[in-house]
């Protein structure tokens, strides 16, 4: 877990997302301005996470070291107030960086 492995699979964690976003009373336009406060890579790194992929994936993707990838989540959850790597998925949802099948 501590790699940068995901706890659930993409698939898994898809349809864990789209049921929580589809709840009743979810109000996406409350945290849309949350995401202003990322740079440009957390937020492209952010997204990338909400797809299921691995810090050694995103890394290989973005030509960037594991640690670099690793430093830009811990960044954006500080700046998010997120508390884990689930809390990320979820807000990545909710503030339409990234959509369900999309």
């Amino acid at each position: 877990m501590h790699r940068g492995d995901a706890l659930l699979s993409p698939a898994a964690a898809q349809a864990l997302i789209t049921r929580f976003l589809r709840q009743p009373g979810r109000d996406a336009a409350c945290t849309d301005g949350r995401l202003a406060a990322l740079t440009d890579r957390e937020r492209e790194v952010l997204g990338l996470v909400a797809t299921g992929l691995s810090n050694d994936d995103i890394a290989d993707h973005l030509v960037v070291s594991p640690h670099t990838v690793k430093t830009h989540i811990n960044r954006a959850m500080t700046k998010l107030g997120a508390h884990d790597r689930a809390q990320l998925v979820i807000l990545a949802y909710e503030t339409g960086l990234v959509r369900p099948g999309a």
